[in-house]
């Protein structure tokens, strides 16, 4: 069992390019935070709700989600649900999640609305980690997912442009350290759908590794025909095949990012 004292550690999983591998890193990084003993909350930030549908919560069984949480119809310990999985929860999105930009308008605080409604998380204790799969584009709904967490998670993926969107996703992160969340910093790097027969997967391994050094996790995420297949299915890679290679490196990623975290936490004490 996680321990009870350890304070929550919100992550941003976030990266303005599509198909990257984010929400299928969400969910399978929360599920494999949960299997090795971490109290987890996934919420889905995405009006598609990919993570939702991903871990086998259907869109007639969404009756609260993060839109009532974010216009403040529902205080967001009440959102939460139980996932199959123990020790993991998730807080739903649906399409309603698409209007919260235009219908928060000019209201004061806007871009704060998940961090006030986190702040109850943090009294109650009851999660190690939060996770937050946010939209692939820079709106409101990804502001207010950096604005609340404490540092970003990113995957990115193994190919030519991967270097060019993650530039741009520096810039949204000084942009919103300069003006909403000082303390928000860079957790790390993941490189997905690494393909180890394809020579352009090493050399964009290299690249990323020059530039960014320790921040990028040693654990790679292989490309892997189960890690597509379990999504359809409602189920994260680890419930639908333990033993494939993407479940393994999803295991292997969630001991490197525990075994950071108590680094840091060490560092700062």
């Amino acid at each position: 069992m996680p321990d009870s004292k350890k304070p929550m550690r919100v992550l941003a999983i976030a990266n303005q390019k599509g198909g990257v591998g984010k929400t299928t890193t969400a969910i399978n990084l929360g599920t494999a935070l949960a299997a090795v003993g971490e109290r987890v909350l996934l919420i889905d930030a995405d009006p598609q709700g990919n993570a939702s549908t991903g871990l086998g919560v259907p869109r007639q069984q969404r009756r609260v989600t993060l839109y009532d949480v974010m216009m403040g119809d529902t205080p967001i310990t009440e959102a939460a649900i139980q996932t199959a999985l123990p020790g993991l929860d998730l807080i739903a999105s649906d399409a309603d999640l698409s209007g919260v930009e235009l219908e928060l308008g000019q209201m004061p605080r806007r871009s704060y609305r998940l961090r006030d409604a986190m702040e109850r998380l943090r009294i109650a204790g009851t999660y190690s980690y939060v996770l937050i799969d946010c939209p692939p584009s820079l709106n409101l709904l990804t502001v207010n997912a950096m604005t609340a967490s404490d540092a970003v998670f990113v995957p990115l993926q193994c190919e030519f442009f991967a270097l060019e969107g993650l530039t741009q996703l520096m810039r949204t992160v000084d942009l919103v350290r300069g003006s909403l969340n000082p303390s928000l910093e860079i957790q790390g790097v993941v490189l997905t759908m690494y393909d180890r027969r394809n020579s352009l997967s090493e050399q964009v391994a290299r690249d990323v590794r020059t530039h960014f050094g320790e921040k990028v996790y040693e654990t790679v995420i292989p490309r892997n025909v189960r890690v597509s297949e379990a999504p359809s299915f409602g189920k994260p890679v680890l419930i639908y095949d333990l033993k494939c290679a993407g479940s393994q490196a999803y295991l292997k990623l969630a001991r490197e990012v525990v075994g950071r975290e108590r680094q840091r936490r060490l560092a700062a004490a």
